[in-house]
């Protein structure tokens, strides 16, 4: 009887520990305050697009406020069950787009990504929320050690339209310091003096050269396969305002 008693304890000890491991992973990390990012990333093609609206071509500028991407991050390995899946997020994609040669640039500043907000986990069907420490913690490593952000601080993503219906774009992603090509399917719209594009994708972390977190010789570990979505707003008239939530709501979090 003692003989089982202890080895139970051991196994609710064991748990105990790894809930700990996960909930815990970086603990006195101060709340997540994105830096704010000012400027574009050395190389992007910023000087093309406003070139290219000073001699009067249609040239469409991201607004940030009312547009979002939005990373799944799921949980596997044998204790899996002990850990939680994540949402990170983007509300602060910047770049352009060009109308008449059907393109466009984007950057996401890393530092600026921010995770697990409740709404955006509710709508993924996530039904728990991790802990503000253990938030915390998640971001810390995914900036620190999965990402790099300190060497790799922006994803850089160009696109093209793949046909003439306009249903389907080829996007580059640049992360991490690796290229890699996709075509995703879209929905787009017209919105006021401008666009929204609404598409899904499907990425690999070890596409990018990333390696995703595994403790425990795997028992505790993050999927290798990312669901990214995404919502694009564009506009052309830069200094009109924004276009209003109760239009383009789609996904925000408060």
């Amino acid at each position: 009887m003692n003989f089982l008693m202890l080895a139970k304890n051991k196994s609710l000890c064991m748990s105990m520990l790894l809930a700990g491991m996960l909930a815990a992973c970086a603990p006195g990390i101060p709340p997540q305050m994105p830096a704010e990012i000012t400027h574009a990333p050395a190389g992007f093609p910023e000087a093309h697009y406003l070139q290219a609206k000073a001699l009067g071509k249609k040239i469409l500028r991201v607004d940030s406020a009312n547009s979002l991407v939005v990373i799944e991050v799921r949980r596997a390995g044998t204790f899996a069950r002990l850990g939680h899946d994540h949402i990170v997020a983007s509300h602060h994609v910047s770049g352009y787009v060009s109308a008449e040669e059907g393109m466009a640039d984007f950057y996401v500043p890393l530092e600026q990504l921010v995770v697990d907000e409740p709404r955006l986990r509710t709508e993924a069907g996530f039904d728990t929320q991790p802990s503000p420490e253990a938030i915390e913690g998640t971001r810390h490593n995914m900036l620190k050690q999965t990402l790099d952000a300190e060497h790799f601080p922006y994803a850089l993503i160009h696109a093209t339209w793949a046909d003439a219906n306009r249903r389907t774009l080829n996007v580059s992603i640049t992360l991490h310091g690796v290229t890699r090509s996709f075509e995703v399917p879209v929905q787009m719209e017209t919105v006021r003096d401008g666009i929204a594009v609404d598409g899904k994708m499907l990425l690999n972390q070890t596409d990018f050269g990333i390696a995703p977190l595994s403790v425990l010789g795997g028992a505790i570990q993050v999927q290798d396969k990312l669901d990214l979505r995404f919502h694009i707003v564009a506009q052309g008239n830069w200094s009109g305002g924004r276009v209003r939530d109760s239009v383009l709501n789609k996904g925000r979090s408060p």
